[in-house]
C-alpha cells in the first residue's frame, strides 16, 4: 500500500492527475521520491502541470491550483510564466525554422567550441577561438611552411599572423564563412591535421564581434572584414611587399562571453604545448618568445621537478609517435596526451591503448604479473601520435575516437602497442639502473596497496551503504565521466563540461546552494566542520577517515582521475578565518593524494561577494572593499550596505546570481617549477613560527588598497 504525500499540494497535484486519466503509474515512485521539497521539483511539476493543460476543461482547475501554490510557495516569475502560457504547447508550421549558418553557431555555440565561460577556465570559449585560429598556422608549419607565429593580445583584441603559404586570394572568403568548405578534406594536401570539418574559422567569425582576415602570397595581397559572421568588406588583390602568409584579427563578442579575460598561465601552456609538439618551432605572444628543441622531453621536465621524480625521463622517439615517461613520489596517474597537435584533455583510443601497452611491456621485461595498478601508479607521462584523418567525439576534439591510425590501416592498439614493445623494451635494456628504479617504484607501490587492502575494504563497504542515503551529496543528473549517444550527442557534451560539484561547509550554507543550484549540471557536497590536515599521511587515511572517504566516493577517483565524475571542483567556503582554513585544508587533501586533477585544472576556488550595496533603485554586489567604496559613490547618499559574514547568510535568490553564468571562479594553478611537497610541506607542516613571520610581514588589508587607489 502507497503511503500518502506528506504535502497535501503535492497530494492535491496527485488526484488532479488521475482526475484526467494522465498516465503516471511508471513515473509514480520517481515523482514522489524528488517531490519532498517542492522548491526543488520545479522541472517534475512541470512536466505534470503541462500535462494537464493540454486537457480540455482543466483550465479552472489549473488557474485554482497555481494560485494556492504561488501562496505557499516561492517560486520564479518566470516558472509561472511558463505555466500560465496558454500558447506554451502549441506546435505549428510557424515553430520550425531555417538558420543560415552563423545564426545558428551564435544559437548553439557549445556545439561548436564546448562551454562559453569568461576565461577563468583553460577550456572556455575564448581559448578555443584562439586555438582554431592557431590550429591553422600549426598545420603550415608542419606540411614545412613557414617557421615562426606571431600573436598578439590587446585586452580584447586577438591577432596571429603565420608565415605560411597564405590562403588562396579566389577563395578567401569562403574558407572563413562558408561552412564545411577548407583543403583538409584532401589528405594530400594536409596528410595528419588536427582541423578537418571546415568548422573551425567559421566559429571564430561568427562569434566575434569583428573579424578581419588578411592573405599574402606571392606578392600579392587580399582582406575581408566581417561582423558576427556578416560580411562587411572585401579588397581586391593588390601588390604586397609582406612575407608570406595569413593574418587573422577578431575580438570575441561580449553579448556572448561576458566579462571575458585571458590568464596567463593558461596561454603559456597553450603555447607551450604547440611548441613540445612541433620541435623547432617559434612562437611568440607580446613579446614573449616559445620554442622547444626536446619536444615531449622538454613538456615533462616543465610539469615535473627533478628532485621529486624516481628516475631520469624516458623519452622515445618515432615516426608517428613520441612519448616521455617517469614516475614521481606522488599519487595517481598523470597523463598528456595529444593527436596531430591538438591536447586531447579527455584522452581517448590512443592514451587507451598506451596505458595497456605500457602495462603490458613492463611485465614482460620484467617478467613478473604485476598488477596495473602498481605499474601505473605515480606515473606522470606524455604521449603524441600522428594520425591520418582523426575523428574526435566532439567538434571540440578532447578525445580521440579512432580505432585506426590511418583508413585501412594499422589499429591504433596494435600500433601503440609495437611501438612500445620495442622502443621502451630496448631503452630498459640499455639502461639498467632505471629500469632498476622503475622496479623499486612498482614494488613500493604494491606494498602500500596490499597495506592498504584491508581498511580500503572496509571502507568501500561503509562507503556503499552510505551511498544509498548520502545526505551529503545532492547529485545532479550529468556527469563528465558519461558516455553521450544518440541525437543529443553534442547537447550532452556540452552540458558534461559544465558538470560541476560545489564543496561547502556545513548545512547552511549548502542549504542556499542546493536550492539555487542547476539540477541538470550542479552538485552539492557538504562537509561536517573542518576536515582532518593530511599533510605527511599516506593515502590509508583517505579510507580511514569518513569524509574524505565518502568524497573520493562522491568524485568517483578512487580508481583514478580518468573517472572524474564532474569538470570542475568547486570549494565554497566563507570569507572568514574558519573559511580560509577549511579550503586550506581541502586544497591539501587534493594536493597530497590526488594532483593529477589540480594539474588539470579542475578545482577552483568560488567568489562570493561580501557586502551587498542597494538604495531603493539599484542593487550592487561587491567582492571586495575597493568595490563597495566605488558602489558607495554610484549610488550616492546613504544606501544600505550588509556584510555577508557567511554563504548561509545569502538568499537562495541572490545565490543564483553567483553561480550562474556570472559565477567568478579561481583557479588553483600549480605554476611550473613548483614543489608541491615542499609547498605543503611549508605552508601545512609543523613550522608554525615561520608561518606566523611570514604572516606579520605579509599582511595587508583591503583598506590598504582604498587608501591607495584614493592616493592616486
Amino acid at each position: 500500500m502507497r503511503r500518502p504525500l506528506a504535502n497535501p499540494l503535492l497530494a492535491a497535484l496527485l488526484r488532479l492527475l488521475k482526475i484526467w486519466k494522465v498516465r503516471i503509474s511508471e513515473s509514480y515512485t520517481h515523482f514522489v521520491r524528488i517531490c519532498g521539497k517542492l522548491t526543488e521539483a520545479a522541472p517534475t511539476l512541470n512536466f505534470y502541470i503541462r500535462r494537464l493543460k493540454t486537457l480540455p476543461g482543466c483550465e479552472k482547475l489549473m488557474e485554482d491550483f497555481l494560485q494556492r501554490l504561488k501562496c505557499c510557495f516561492h517560486f520564479s516569475p518566470r516558472f509561472f510564466k511558463i505555466m500560465t502560457d496558454k500558447n506554451q504547447a502549441n506546435y505549428t508550421e510557424d515553430s520550425i525554422r531555417s538558420l543560415d549558418w552563423k545564426e545558428h553557431i551564435r544559437l548553439r555555440p557549445g556545439m561548436y567550441i564546448g562551454k562559453l565561460g569568461d576565461g577563468s577556465s583553460p577550456d572556455d570559449g575564448i581559448y578555443v577561438l584562439l586555438k582554431e585560429v592557431i590550429d591553422n598556422s600549426i598545420d603550415e608549419y608542419t606540411m614545412g611552411h613557414g617557421r615562426h607565429i606571431d600573436v598578439s593580445i590587446q585586452e580584447k583584441k586577438i591577432q596571429v599572423r603565420d608565415y605560411g603559404r597564405g590562403i588562396p586570394m579566389g577563395k578567401l572568403v569562403d574558407v572563413v564563412s562558408k561552412i564545411n568548405t577548407g583543403a583538409k578534406y584532401d589528405s594530400k594536401v594536409f596528410q595528419k591535421s588536427v582541423g578537418l570539418n571546415g568548422v573551425g574559422t567559421k566559429a571564430v567569425n561568427a562569434l566575434s564581434a569583428f573579424f578581419k582576415v588578411e592573405s599574402f602570397r606571392d606578392g600579392k595581397e587580399k582582406f575581408a572584414e566581417f561582423e558576427r559572421g556578416k560580411l562587411l568588406k572585401e579588397s581586391k588583390e593588390s601588390s604586397s611587399k609582406e612575407e608570406n602568409g595569413t593574418r587573422v584579427t577578431f575580438t570575441p563578442d561580449e553579448s556572448i562571453f561576458k566579462n571575458f579575460h585571458f590568464v596567463q598561465e593558461y596561454l603559456d601552456n597553450q603555447f607551450w604545448n604547440y611548441c613540445y609538439l612541433n620541435a623547432g618551432l617559434v612562437m611568440n605572444l607580446n613579446g614573449k618568445r616559445y620554442v622547444s628543441k626536446n619536444g615531449l622531453l622538454d613538456l615533462l621536465q616543465r610539469k615535473t621537478n627533478e628532485e621529486e621524480i624516481r628516475y631520469p625521463i624516458i623519452h622515445l622517439k618515432g615516426d608517428d609517435m613520441e612519448v616521455a615517461i617517469t614516475h614521481e613520489n606522488s599519487y595517481g596517474e598523470e597523463y598528456y596526451s595529444f593527436v596531430n597537435g591538438q591536447f586531447t584533455t579527455q584522452g581517448g583510443t590512443h592514451l587507451a591503448a598506451f596505458r595497456e601497452a605500457y602495462v603490458k611491456t613492463i611485465r614482460d621485461f620484467f617478467k613478473k604479473d604485476y598488477d596495473a595498478s602498481d605499474i601505473r601508479g605515480s606515473i606522470c607521462a606524455a604521449i603524441s601520435v600522428r594520425v591520418q584523418e582523426p575523428v574526435f567525439e566532439s567538434q571540440t576534439k578532447t578525445k580521440l575516437g579512432s580505432l585506426h591510425v590511418e583508413e585501412g590501416g594499422q589499429s591504433m592498439k596494435s600500433f601503440v602497442g609495437e611501438f612500445l614493445a620495442k622502443e621502451l623494451d630496448n631503452f630498459l635494456h640499455r639502461n639498467p639502473a632505471i629500469a632498476e628504479s622503475l622496479k623499486k617504484r612498482i614494488e613500493q607501490n604494491e606494498r602500500e596497496r596490499k597495506d592498504m587492502a584491508g581498511i580500503k575494504k572496509l571502507a568501500n563497504e561503509r562507503a556503499k551503504k552510505a551511498n544509498l542515503h548520502n545526505k551529503k551529496l545532492r547529485d545532479c543528473k550529468f556527469h563528465y565521466d558519461d558516455q553521450p549517444t544518440g541525437k543529443d550527442k553534442d547537447s550532452i557534451l556540452e552540458k558534461q563540461k559544465e558538470t560541476t560539484i560545489f564543496i561547502t561547509e556545513g548545512d547552511s550554507a549548502s542549504g542556499s546552494i542546493t536550492k539555487a543550484r542547476d539540477v541538470n549540471t550542479q552538485a552539492v557536497f557538504s562537509l561536517r566542520g573542518k576536515p582532518l590536515n593530511s599533510f605527511g599521511l599516506t593515502k590509508k587515511i583517505v579510507y580511514e577517515n569518513e569524509e574524505f572517504n565518502l568524497l573520493q566516493h562522491a568524485l568517483n577517483i578512487e580508481e583514478g582521475y580518468e573517472g572524474l565524475r564532474y569538470n570542475n571542483i568547486v570549494i565554497a567556503t566563507d570569507a572568514d578565518v574558519d573559511g580560509l582554513h577549511i579550503r586550506l585544508l581541502l586544497m591539501t587533501f587534493f594536493l597530497q593524494f590526488f594532483p593529477d586533477i589540480v594539474k588539470n585544472n579542475h578545482v577552483y576556488i568560488l567568489e562570493t561577494p561580501l557586502f551587498r550595496v542597494r538604495d531603493k533603485k539599484e542593487t550592487i554586489y561587491c567582492y571586495d572593499e575597493v568595490e563597495k567604496q566605488a558602489a558607495i559613490n554610484k549610488l550616492g547618499g546613504k544606501p544600505e550596505i550588509t556584510r555577508f559574514k557567511g554563504l548561509g547568510e545569502i538568499s537562495p535568490d541572490e545565490f543564483a546570481r553567483f553561480i550562474g553564468s556570472d559565477m567568478r571562479l579561481q583557479n588553483i594553478i600549480i605554476e611550473s617549477g613548483d614543489r608541491i611537497q615542499n609547498l605543503l610541506e611549508y605552508y601545512m607542516g609543523k613550522n608554525t613560527p615561520q608561518r606566523q613571520e611570514f604572516i606579520i610581514d605579509n599582511l595587508r588589508t583591503d583598506l590598504d588598497f582604498v587608501e591607495e587607489m584614493e592616493k592616486a
